[in-house]
């Protein structure tokens, strides 16, 4: 049976930033492509208001928030926004 995954250690970001939830809003830009990836990690990024490369949106932080950011993490960067 042939082998169907293969694991790419150089893929993927090296550190990700610890989830640690605001009070108030965070900006989500998007600074990969969801080209190539499964559907519903392009529905997420659809979900999240992400319609393109390089766009960004303002969303209040939650915990459901947070789940959707923490599929999509490799393809997202994610900033509290100063009000």
């Amino acid at each position: 049976m042939p082998r169907t995954f293969v694991w790419h250690p150089g893929r993927g970001p090296a550190k990700t930033l610890p989830n640690t939830l605001t009070k108030g809003k965070v900006r989500i830009e998007q600074v990969r492509s969801g080209i190539g990836h499964n559907k519903s990690m392009n529905a997420t990024l659809e979900a999240l208001g992400l319609r393109h490369h390089q766009d960004s949106v303002v969303h209040p932080d939650s915990p459901s928030l947070r789940g959707m950011i923490k599929k999509v993490r490799h393809l997202v960067i994610v900033t509290p926004v100063k009000e």
